[in-house]
């Protein structure tokens, strides 16, 4: 469409500086560039200052502890020459991705509560965004990328799964109002995603681009209406979902669909927030899409801010050409510029003044936030005990999880590996760069030869997440557990993550043998989890080991 180039600033680089200010690239939560854990996204620190100060204006930050994080954040603000969104996924608490803060239980934990106890459910969940917001907030984020609002109605996806906040519209559409009003009420920018929804896929967008083949009709009874309520609760922006929509648009993914973006988001839902992609840098994307022409296509199609380009600069140049040629309109550029400025003002109303650092770090976890975790898994956790419980070893603690080299969900002193030691469990990791355990046989798909002898404890990490490609459900446990049964070497079972695969185990096991599932798979769901099934705490839980 034409514009008139007149309206755009004459000066190019004032110009750059405020298509650059859409921007939201990835860094590190911690402090030195050596830490990074992801360093092909995370940019080293000199390229983040050099970004910040040509204008980009927003940065996702991962990993890190808390206090690094406090920090990092006072950093990358004196770095930028305007005011940054400072965001980071933290669906889960803000310590999900940064240590020392609150580790909450997986949404999908309150959407099942929510069937059986509306009410409690409703506020359980503005009690978490309370709690999540805060904390963030304490720590310099003014924007919590979620609640994720999609509607987890397909078991087999690999990448929503225990993230959603519900297995149908109400629910889901219920818990993530509750939880963008707890967080927003704390002065932190909340993000409804990834629309126009992707629980009923069965790809993950990370690694190529899902198709939901839904009529418009569908997408209404089903998809839209948790958005719908996060939108009614005053939701600050919503995330877009990079797959293929056919009813709405046969050519572009929905973040890069104009139908989705303005016709549906803006037009149909009401919505006058920001509107951010996801991450550009997903397979999703980048397969099929330059930098310069995604950030373009993502633009011109109703986004505001461009998250994580392939390249910041490419995408800062492609969006200035277009501006500059007519392709994209100067009031649109405007109409971003005013949706981010007033997304500011909106986060810096509660609580403007930070806290001084240390003061922050002391108030980080308050005794009622400690009491919404126990309470939470507490709620959550489904245990079948046994007498006279886990026999003693020697025995062997198997134990299935991602990725056993980058997994906080175990550290060394976790209670999944301590817990059964003192009993004379010995630890046997299984992830994807194990040697297979499997032995090809349906029957007896587990190769035991491989294992030392003994009673088996069964622990399994298993739920959606990115880049897996799979949420456990192509492994052959039930199989796996009949196998263990029949040879009279299942001592014990705990799933930690996925219902559905708990859904099918349990009526696998025998009242004689303890099992018991939590949502949670960090340290303290453990413990609680183990505890239920007679296993106490370790001598040497919490004490020096080296």
């Amino acid at each position: 469409m034409a514009t008139e180039p007149n309206r755009l600033p004459t000066n190019r680089q004032e110009l750059r500086r405020r298509v650059a200010s859409l921007l939201v690239v990835r860094g590190s939560g911690h402090w030195s560039d050596g830490q990074r854990r992801y360093p092909r996204w995370e940019l080293p620190n000199g390229e983040l200052r050099r970004l910040l100060q040509s204008g980009v204006g927003g940065v996702i930050l991962l990993g890190g502890s808390a206090a690094e994080l406090r920090l990092r954040t006072e950093a990358l603000q004196g770095w930028a020459q305007q005011p940054l969104l400072i965001c980071a996924d933290v669906e889960e608490g803000v310590g999900q991705r940064f240590e020392g803060a609150s580790w909450l239980v997986p949404p999908l934990a309150l959407g099942r509560l929510h069937g059986r106890d509306p009410q409690r459910a409703v506020e359980l969940a503005e009690r978490y965004g309370r709690c999540s917001g805060r904390q963030a907030r304490l720590l310099g984020l003014n924007w919590v990328l979620g609640p994720v609002c999609d509607v987890n109605n397909n078991p087999a996806n690999p990448v929503i799964n225990v993230r959603a906040w519900g297995e149908d519209p109400a629910s889901a559409g219920a818990l993530a109002a509750a939880f963008v009003r707890g967080c927003q009420a704390e002065g932190v920018l909340a993000c409804a995603k990834h629309f126009p929804g992707h629980g009923d896929t069965s790809t993950d967008s990370h690694l190529e681009l899902p198709l939901l083949p839904h009529s418009h009709e569908r997408l209404e009874a089903v998809e839209l209406p948790p958005f719908r309520a996060a939108i009614a609760a005053g939701v600050a922006a919503v995330m877009t979902a990079h797959l293929q929509l056919p009813a709405l648009d046969a050519e572009h993914p929905a973040t890069l669909s104009a139908a989705v973006l303005t016709d549906l988001l803006r037009r149909d839902l009401g919505f006058a927030g920001l509107v951010v992609t996801d991450a550009l840098v997903m397979e999703a994307i980048t397969g099929r899409y330059g930098a310069a022409e995604a950030a373009v296509l993502a633009f011109e199609a109703g986004a505001d801010l461009i998250l994580m380009p392939a390249d910041a600069d490419a995408a800062v140049d492609g969006l200035v050409a277009a501006l500059e040629c007519g392709r994209i309109g100067a009031d649109r550029l405007e109409a971003s510029l005013e949706r981010r400025r007033q997304a500011l003002a909106r986060c810096s109303a509660v609580g403007a003044a930070a806290s001084p650092a240390l003061e922050a770090l002391e108030q980080l976890v308050l005794p009622e936030e400690q009491q919404l975790v126990r309470e939470l898994l507490e709620l959550s956790l489904a245990i079948q005990p046994a007498t006279p419980g886990l026999p003693a070893g020697p025995g062997v603690n198997l134990i299935r999880l991602d990725n056993q080299l980058n997994c906080p969900q175990l550290p060394a002193m976790a209670p999944a590996l301590l817990r059964p030691a003192a009993l004379g469990y010995g630890a046997c990791l299984l992830d994807g760069r194990s040697p297979s355990p499997w032995s090809g046989d349906a029957q007896a798909p587990l190769d035991l030869a491989r294992l030392p002898a003994g009673p088996v404890l069964l622990q399994l990490l298993v739920r959606g997440n990115p880049f897996r490609g799979s949420a456990g459900g192509d492994e052959p446990w039930p199989a796996a557990v009949r196998q263990l049964l029949a040879a009279g070497r299942l001592a014990g079972l705990a799933v930690y993550g996925s219902p559905y695969l708990w859904e099918q185990l349990r009526p696998l096991i025998p009242a004689g043998i303890p099992a018991g599932y939590s949502p949670g798979q960090m340290p303290q769901a453990q413990a609680t989890l183990l505890e239920g099934l007679g296993l106490g705490p370790a001598a040497l839980e919490g004490g020096f080991t080296d």
